[in-house]
């Protein structure tokens, strides 16, 4: 058989397809056995499995595939199959488990990954199950979970240390098939047992809070900070009472090993009160603590103070009163009395409630309705008034040139006509009785203003002769420091005198080292004596003396004046190697 079969009853509850020629699971193999719970494919000859395989298992309980040569599993192919509680898959060629299998392994209760070539698991794993995952652990056989891991060449480092933790506690519900797993590596480890293996540079995380309860008050800002230490370095999240993360944080890692986040909350409010988890995390643990924020106050929300309407004049009934304009409706919330009446003013309330006191309530209202038309009038009046007056005005006040005891004022004459008199008006900042007047025309456009007294400021305006509303244009400078220009003068000077002898003396030395190089003839008896040295070739001769007649010394008549040109490694006097007569002569210089 090479092929699933397809011709299975539509009600069958068990399949088991064994010791067949079968290479490949196709998708929805399947599909119409719906009542399927046992589906056994073993010790067949399969490599590939699709991720449509299982689709419409929905009741399957068990799935065994194992003794096949399977290297990638689907694992996101156990979403069709949410009552599975059985995967075999030992026996196989998986290299790996992917991080994306743990949502899908929260149901197995029997995982079997045994005798494969899996290296390590993903660090997360291992939390799905207790004590890793916070459930308190109970004597319920229905908790316990089966693995079969044994039989792989695990690396023994910190991304399996829960599984190494697992392997030496004593009572636990995750149950290992075989309790002696060991080491293939690092190669200190190798062959070492993981209830005996001790991990190096692996240490859980640990949270230190600065507090374990704030009280803040309304509206204000808070920042909340945590410490982490573990290694590798723990990285650090933040969540609300009800899970959710949160965003608005920042951490930092000052050295290996350590690690701190801070989270704010700015303008706090009621609902940001509760509990806010800090938690640690690395390939060897997680650690959590934990700050309580609590909210104390009320947010007070005052009526600003209504000002007279300008231009209007006490009536027999009060003065009238109008909000500022930029007070929205929400912020009137409590009563404004006026005058001679008593008015109660709502939010949202179109007209206001008025009560006389003198009882005449209908000239009240029809008086306030005049005083408020009035008052229309003459606010469009005064913008008209204020936009021609803006168009009038001066611009572009600018201040060039100063120095010491002058400087020169630049203005853009704007909508004045070009005749129209100015008067300039300036004096020391902050010191109006001493002021000084120049007359100008608003189109020349600049004027000197002179007499001034160096390294101070100075205010500046201009007054147009025609009547206009609004501010004057004024602009501040400062004039320059007169003995700080002299005393740099000087030092320049000075620098100058002492730097400009130097450099014409440098100039000359090159200039006469040059010429001299160019000139001077070669001394042939100076290059003979300090330049170069003669060289003869060594002689072999044999020595008599005491030693053994194949053993050559190498002499030359020298003195010592010569020696010391000589190559330092090659003595004159050293005792040389023995050649053959074919070999090279050898030349020392």
């Amino acid at each position: 058989m090479s092929d699933i079969p397809v011709n299975v009853p539509v009600d069958s509850v068990k399949l088991r397809v064994e010791k067949t020629a079968v290479r490949r699971i196709p998708t929805e193999a399947f599909y119409y056995l719906v009542e399927l719970r046992y589906l056994w494919i073993t010790y067949n000859s399969i490599t590939s499995v699709d991720t449509g395989s299982f689709y419409n298992l929905k009741v399957l309980h068990e799935l065994r595939l194992d003794g096949n040569m399977i290297s990638v599993f689907p694992w996101e192919s156990l979403k069709e199959m949410p009552r599975l509680k059985t995967l075999d898959l030992h026996n196989n060629r998986l290299t790996s488990v992917a991080p994306e299998a743990i949502p899908y392994l929260l149901n197995i209760t029997y995982l079997d990954l045994s005798s494969n070539k899996l290296t390590t698991l993903p660090s997360d794993l291992m939390d799905i199950w207790p004590p890793f995952n916070g459930v308190p652990i109970s004597s319920n056989a229905s908790q316990k979970v089966v693995l079969g891991l044994q039989d792989n060449p695990w690396f023994c480092d910190c991304k399996i240390s829960k599984l190494i933790e697992i392997s030496k506690m004593a009572d636990t519900p995750v149950i290992l098939m075989d309790l002696f797993l060991t080491c293939a590596a690092p190669e200190n480890l190798a062959g070492v047992l993981f209830q005996r293996a001790e991990l190096e540079n692996c240490i859980k995380p640990s949270v230190m809070t600065s507090a374990t309860k704030i009280t803040s008050t309304l509206g204000s800002n808070v920042l909340l900070r945590c410490d982490a230490s573990g290694f590798p370095t723990p990285d650090l999240y933040w969540t609300r009472s009800d899970g959710s993360s949160v965003n608005n944080t920042v951490q930092e890692s000052p050295g290996e090993g350590t690690n701190w986040s801070i989270m704010s909350l700015h303008g706090v409010e009621y609902k940001d009160a509760g509990n806010y988890s800090c938690k640690a995390k690395n390939v060897a643990g997680t650690a959590k603590a934990t700050i309580s924020l609590t909210v104390a106050g009320t947010m007070s929300t005052t009526t600003p103070p209504l000002r007279p309407s300008a231009g209007t004049g006490p009536t027999s009934q009060g003065t009238a009163l109008t909000p500022p304009n930029d007070i929205s409706k929400s912020q009137v919330t409590g009563p404004t009395v006026l005058p001679g009446s008593l008015t109660t003013l709502s939010a949202g309330q179109k007209s206001p409630k008025l009560i006389s006191s003198n009882g005449s309530q209908k000239g009240l209202l029809k008086e306030t309705k005049q005083q408020q038309e009035g008052n229309g009038k003459k606010f469009a009046a005064d913008e008209k008034s204020k936009k021609r007056d803006d168009s009038r005005a001066v611009k572009d006040l600018e201040i060039v040139e100063q120095t010491a005891d002058s400087a020169v004022l630049l203005w853009t004459a704007g909508g004045l006509l070009n005749d129209a008199p100015l008067t300039v008006v300036y004096s020391p900042y902050g010191e109006d009785d001493s002021k000084m007047t120049v007359e100008s025309k608003a189109g020349s456009g600049k004027v000197l203003l002179d007499g001034l007294s160096p390294g101070m400021r100075y205010s500046v305006c201009l007054v147009a002769k025609v009547s206009a509303a609004g501010k004057d244009p004024c602009i501040d400078f400062y004039t320059g420091d007169g003995e700080q220009s002299k005393l740099f003068f000087i030092i320049s000077g000075i620098a100058c005198v002492l730097i400009l002898p130097l450099i014409a003396l440098l100039v000359y030395k090159i200039l006469a080292l040059y010429c001299n190089g160019r000139n001077t003839p070669l001394d042939e008896n100076e290059l003979e004596n300090e330049s170069y040295v003669k060289f003869e070739t060594i002689s072999m001769k044999q020595r008599t003396l005491n030693s053994h007649p194949t053993e050559l010394w190498a002499r030359r008549p020298t003195n010592e004046s010569e020696r010391l040109l000589l190559c330092s490694r090659s003595s004159i006097d050293s005792q040389m190697t023995y050649k053959s007569d074919s070999s090279r002569s050898e030349y020392l210089c």
